[in-house]
């Protein structure tokens, strides 16, 4: 364990996918000792909670590395902003409050990354996943929504992050099936069309 010293995951990972094949076999060994579903991608967000699913697969929805580093682009470039700037504008009484108060409110991952064998366990329960989603690049994630107005709020922030770090997404839909909400966001590392919909059902 003395490797996590060492080395940070991140630093691994960018070394793993630049990697000679033998090399990448010698990093994922040491990843076995680094990686797993509990250790965290960013400061509020895990590996198990980017990669849940309700589906059973033999592939257990595990990742792969290029993967992995995108849902740690992900989560901290986005995620992690999104839930300071949610809960400092309308939460809590003060930016001092979010490293110290238990108000704090978590962002609540529906979806993550979602493998090949899922997509079609998905498509086997009569679901309609595109086998082109960002899901299945990691790139996106499904945002759970207490209702339309924290849908909305949730919105306005991520479009002024994009703004304000002259950083483009690639989707922003709000989604609803009956009176479920969640927001679909994805931002890729490069080609984002900065595509914002309602997809209400």
């Amino acid at each position: 364990m003395a490797i996590n010293r060492l080395f940070t995951t991140r630093q691994v990972l960018l070394w793993l996918v630049r990697a000679s094949p033998l090399h990448r076999y010698i990093s994922f060994l040491i990843l076995n000792f680094m990686l797993d579903r509990t250790k965290n991608l960013s400061e509020h967000f895990s590996l198990g909670e980017l990669t849940k699913t309700s589906f059973k697969t033999d592939d257990n929805n595990e990742p792969p590395l290029e993967v992995v580093e995108n849902l740690i682009d992900l989560c901290e470039n986005w995620l992690e902003e999104l839930r300071f700037n949610y809960n400092t504008i309308y939460v809590l009484n003060s930016i001092e409050d979010y490293y110290t108060s238990k108000e704090v409110e978590p962002l609540v991952i529906n979806q993550g990354f979602r493998s090949y064998q899922v997509m079609l366990k998905m498509k086997e329960a009569g679901l309609n996943p595109s086998p082109t989603s960002n899901h299945m690049k990691g790139c996106a994630v499904d945002i759970r929504c207490a209702g339309v107005e924290q849908a909305l709020r949730y919105m306005t922030i991520l479009i002024d992050i994009a703004d304000q770090k002259k950083q483009d997404f690639d989707e922003l839909f709000l989604e609803r099936r009956g009176t479920v909400y969640w927001l679909h966001f994805a931002a890729r590392p490069t080609d984002n069309r900065r595509k914002i919909d309602f997809l209400l059902r």
